[in-house]
């Protein structure tokens, strides 16, 4: 049976922190994608980037729900369960 996510409930409708990662923004570093926190909306950048913002934020805040917020993507991130879901089409 595929692992589920436990933590769906607690996702909000968030309002993103900044168009870009919130903490690159301030210091003038690149990234290479966005992530969006769907608890309070905070923008970091992925895994791939130098800076890893996106799972910096959720070690320092427990918030475990992430969303790519590229174009053209959509799917959802669940640290604690790691589980990698496609969001409910309305």
């Amino acid at each position: 049976m595929p692992k589920a996510c436990t933590h769906l409930g607690l996702a909000q409708r968030v309002t993103p922190s900044a168009q870009g990662c919130e903490e690159c923004l301030q210091t003038g570093e690149s990234w290479v994608q966005l992530r969006i926190c769907l608890i309070c909306g905070h923008v970091g950048c992925c895994d791939s980037s130098p800076n890893q913002h996106a799972s910096k934020h959720f070690h320092a805040t427990g918030h475990p729900l992430i969303q790519t917020f590229e174009k053209g993507e959509n799917w959802l991130w669940c640290y604690v369960d790691e589980v990698l879901m496609q969001p409910r089409q309305k």
